[in-house]
């Protein structure tokens, strides 16, 4: 492939995340005029994408707002300490590096083979978004993306029986945060491309993301031979996702089966009987 048409390939990605990432925005109303938004980074590659494009949106944004970058060193052997310190001072932003030791508690609670997932995020979340409280920013935005979303959506189907996903905007079970996904509409093998081209110093996870068998792995090759197989599959069920009707599923909480009543004008009887002689 020439130069030239490397370069206007870059030029589309670049432009088409963005256009992904604004119109995610837009649509859930995720940031506000003097937001101070807390970018959450883990050194993997949507945390760096999420942050690198909100930075290029904020430059041309019609209002303004804060961002913030926040990781948090959770001690994992071999960490490399340095690497997230060192970009985010070359893009001299506001950040700050949290430091706790969840890789113990987490490993001495969870048996060897066991999925880290659930009380990792727990401690993670827990910590994060009290920080964001102190620091007073009003959005807290995670890096997860339109494949995420429906990767939970099986796992969520599957493993519990529920019909659920990843909001691109909720509100903490407490009321103090509001968490946004920026990263809602933007396809993972983008994201991976434009890793590639930007060269973000990824730092790999040897916790979660990492472990054999974990089911999300499971499902995303599930998905990934799906979308092999036929193309636009998971464009189709994240569309479907965003396109409910509680009447045809079987919710008696979403929708009221029960007083279901028919509108129609009477029908005689006797005309029908004489009708039928």
């Amino acid at each position: 492939m020439s130069i030239r048409k490397n370069q206007l390939e870059a030029n589309k990605l670049q432009k088409r995340l963005r256009r992904n990432v604004g119109q995610a925005i837009a649509d859930y109303n995720m940031i506000e005029e003097g937001d101070r938004i807390m970018v959450c980074m883990s050194g993997g590659k949507d945390s760096y994408a999420m942050l690198d494009i909100l930075l290029n949106l904020q430059a041309s944004a019609p209002i303004k707002f804060d961002l913030v970058a926040v990781n948090m060193d959770q001690k994992q052997p071999g960490f490399p300490e340095h690497v997230l310190p060192e970009y985010l001072d070359s893009l001299d932003i506001e950040y700050h590096i949290l430091e706790k030791d969840t890789y113990s508690i987490v490993t001495s609670k969870i048996p060897e083979g066991k999925t880290y997932c659930s009380l990792c995020s727990r401690l993670r979340r827990g910590t994060l978004y009290g920080f964001a409280e102190q620091i007073g920013c009003t959005k807290v935005a995670l890096g997860h993306h339109r494949d995420d979303i429906v990767e939970t959506l099986f796992l969520n189907m599957f493993h519990q029986a529920k019909l659920k996903a990843m909001p691109p905007k909720l509100l903490s079970d407490d009321k103090k945060n509001i968490i946004i996904r920026p990263l809602a509409y933007c396809r993972e093998s983008d994201l991976v491309a434009l890793a590639e081209l930007k060269q973000f110093p990824i730092i790999p996870c040897n916790l979660c993301g990492s472990q054999e068998g974990l089911q999300r792995n499971v499902v995303k090759q599930m998905l990934v031979d799906w979308e092999r197989q036929f193309p636009g599959r998971i464009d189709q069920i994240f569309g479907a996702v965003q396109n409910i009707s509680p009447s045809q599923l079987a919710d008696t909480e979403l929708f009221d089966f029960k007083t279901l009543k028919i509108e129609r004008e009477a029908v005689d009887l006797s005309a029908i009987k004489a009708i039928n002689l």
